[in-house]
């Protein structure tokens, strides 16, 4: 199912699963207050300090992925909820001091990191500010708590850190919404293009067309032959008007050998043209394989409007492909039409050659395209 211009791609499961390992592993910076707590002697002191801990943990990682889900989507993280999410992560760290004791600080490092992933500028700076201060101003107020110097040097190593990676995160989503805008408008582009070309032909060829089928009624009782002549040349319209339209769609489809193999049998058959089409195709590359395609459309087309021919032999083998007829051949022997000028553009791209002239075994003329 297609997405709806300007949406992101879905996230795929692997790297779902790689942004909640990014968040999870630096929670292993938790385990000196982890340990603290599990070696606590009163029971209830270590519960406490545990369960603080881990509910801080988790809290830590489901905030961390849904402000990266909402990056992603384009959609900013609300300042209100955002500033609830840092003091609850703030309160879980100072509800675990009887636990935890003086190492409840390195927590402090993930509520920096939060801050700055979460809040505006101004704000993410004064809780880093104040998180780093901390620190030495406990350690003076606080009886037997020493002032943890790395704890300081933490806060701001992930605060610049994290700075880094939000700011890096906003400019994938901003090159994601603006790569989402260029296909929309090379979409757009491409439909007023194919617009304006249908309306240039059908226009002129379907006014064209009502005016001498006008003409044609008003002559059928005056002037049978010449309301014949008209009818002749509406009915000639009609088909260069249907020709060209298939010409342009045609040029936003996929061209296929297989497809254009069954496409010529068809015309052929319409055209009352006897052919002779392979069974079999050979295994071709991609490219090949549409070059081919290309120079059988092409071929076809020239036998059917100008060989006059009976009898259409159509060869493919894996270097090149072969197109011949019985016929008298187009009026121009040389190829100079815009078919096959376009298609001995297509074979110079893939350091193939176009060989159009009267066959050697007989009358009629080939078209050959390959090595």
């Amino acid at each position: 199912m297609e997405r709806a211009p300007g949406r992101p791609a879905p996230v795929s499961r692997h790297w779902r699963f790689t942004g909640w390992l990014l968040a999870a592993v630096w929670l292993f910076f938790l385990n000196i207050p982890l340990a603290t707590a599990l070696h606590q002697a009163q029971l209830w002191r270590r519960a406490v300090g545990v369960t603080t801990l881990v509910a801080f943990g988790l809290v830590y990682v489901v905030v961390f992925q849904w402000a990266r889900g909402r990056r992603q989507e384009h959609r900013p993280v609300p300042v209100g909820r955002a500033r609830a999410l840092v003091a609850l992560l703030l309160g879980l760290g100072l509800a675990g001091i009887p636990g935890t004791g003086g190492d409840w600080l390195a927590t402090l490092v993930f509520v920096a990191a939060a801050a700055v992933f979460l809040l505006p500028g101004v704000e993410a700076l004064v809780v880093v500010a104040l998180a780093a201060l901390t620190p030495p101003v406990v350690a003076r107020l606080v009886p037997g708590w020493e002032a943890e110097s790395t704890v300081v040097f933490a806060v701001l190593l992930a605060s610049f850190a994290m700075f880094g990676v939000s700011r890096l995160a906003q400019r994938n989503a901003e090159l994601q919404a603006a790569q989402a805008e260029i296909r929309r408008l090379a979409v757009a582009e491409e439909r007023a293009r194919t617009a304006r070309d249908l309306h240039d032909i059908l226009g002129h060829s379907l006014t064209v067309v009502a005016v001498k089928a006008e003409l044609a009624g008003r002559l059928l009782e005056l002037d049978t032959a010449r309301a014949a002549t008209e009818i002749a040349d509406v009915e000639r319209l009609a088909r260069q008007a249907l020709a060209d339209v298939r010409r342009t769609v045609g040029a936003y489809r996929e061209i296929s050998l297989a497809g254009e193999l069954a496409g010529a049998r068809t015309a052929l058959a319409a055209a009352g043209i006897v052919a002779e089409l392979p069974d079999d195709v050979p295994e071709l590359s991609a490219e090949r394989d549409e070059l081919f395609g290309w120079a059988v459309r092409e071929g076809v087309t020239n036998v059917v409007r100008h060989s006059g021919a009976r009898r259409c032999v159509i060869q493919v083998r894996p270097d090149r492909v072969e197109i011949a007829d019985d016929g008298r051949g187009p009026a121009d022997p040389d190829g100079a039409g815009h078919g096959l000028t376009g298609l001995r553009e297509r074979a110079r791209r893939l350091d193939a050659t176009v060989t159009v002239g009267r066959r050697a075994d007989g009358p009629g003329f080939l078209l050959r395209v390959g090595a």
